[in-house]
């Protein structure tokens, strides 16, 4: 079979190639993702393996199936990159890698945050410069003086948490499904009071079209400590950037930290140190709030064993797929 594989960078070649030995698979990667101008490439492939922006529409998957791809299956949790009716309508059926190493995103989120409570980044931003004067923006308060909230205790949440009281920090989480475990070093309360008593707030909660967007707005911020961090590693759609960088200018945010945003489709893999398109203004002024803002480039994925997991799943959906119709993984 062959496969065409989207998104992939050098670093992760080595691992998908070691676990394809396994089904041996005929692999092509492109660090492309899926779009209207680059769909035609996919002739000659039996399969595809999508990742996150990868534009899987309907108009896309019409041709995808034009050109004789028979299989897809996406190496993401999530999947509202893949327009699904159409993909039925079209008897396709999706299978995805509905998790992946959650220590990998976990880990991101946790230093991202960390870096915004102990200054590291202006710290070290300082000193890069040249100047080695202290000053009051140095200064700390440490974790266990600290209050840490967790919006979502799933896998990732569940990760962040323990890493967090690692450091001997109070946790409270808010999710309306409690995971048991979690329960031996955090205590569940109101989404109301995560938001009023937290010194930092991770998120780590599902996103939902249309029920939760912009679930942390001007009027939920308002709501917080004077001084509070907080870190999105999960979707960008769950928070107001607006919003966010408002509070910042105000002083009332001390920081923000986030690995999703929206537009990526247009900016992964891009380079805007010239100039940035008029329509990513958003995201130019996010940035320039540094070192109050750290922005990463959707890249928590990118870990040994995060990697290892998706290939592995992935290679497994497309066997089932080939072999029976259908695979264990399937998005239904």
């Amino acid at each position: 079979m062959k496969v065409l594989c989207y998104g992939i960078q050098e670093a992760e070649k080595p691992i998908f190639e070691q676990n394809n030995k396994n089904y041996n698979f005929n692999l092509s990667f492109t660090n492309e993702l899926l779009n209207d101008e680059n769909v035609n490439k996919v002739k000659g492939y039996d399969a595809l393996i999508l990742f996150v922006n990868c534009d899987a529409s309907a108009d896309n998957l019409k041709k995808i199936k034009e050109l004789g791809i028979k299989y897809i299956v996406t190496r993401t949790a999530g999947f509202n990159h893949i327009d699904l009716k159409t993909a039925k309508e079209l008897n396709y059926v999706i299978g995805r890698v509905p998790g992946y190493s959650p220590t990998a995103i976990a880990s991101l989120a946790f230093n991202g945050g960390l870096s915004l409570l102990r200054r590291t980044s202006y710290i070290y931003e300082q000193t890069r410069q040249g100047n080695f004067k202290i000053d009051s923006n140095m200064f700390a308060k440490e974790t266990k003086n600290c209050t840490i909230g967790i919006l979502g205790t799933g896998k990732i949440g569940y990760e962040t948490a323990k890493m967090w009281k690692a450091l001997d920090a109070k946790i409270i989480a808010y999710d309306p499904y409690p995971n048991e475990a979690a329960k031996s070093f955090l205590s569940y309360t109101t989404f109301d009071e995560v938001i009023a008593k937290s010194d930092l707030i991770s998120i780590h909660m599902p996103y939902f079209k249309g029920e939760n967007d912009d679930v942390i707005n001007d009027e939920v911020i308002k709501k917080m400590k004077k001084g509070t961090i907080l870190v999105n590693a999960a979707r960008s759609e769950l928070v107001s950037l607006p919003a966010v960088i408002k509070a910042i200018k105000a002083n009332h945010l001390e920081g923000y930290a986030t690995d999703v945003f929206p537009h990526e489709s247009e900016i992964i893999n891009h380079d805007f140190k010239d100039k940035f398109p008029s329509n990513l203004k958003l995201i130019e002024e996010l940035i320039a709030l540094y070192p109050k803002t750290l922005i990463s480039p959707h890249v928590a994925y990118f870990t040994d064993e995060a990697i290892k997991n998706m290939s592995e799943i992935s290679f497994e959906n497309l066997k089932q797929l080939q072999t029976t119709g259908t695979c264990d993984n399937r998005i239904d």
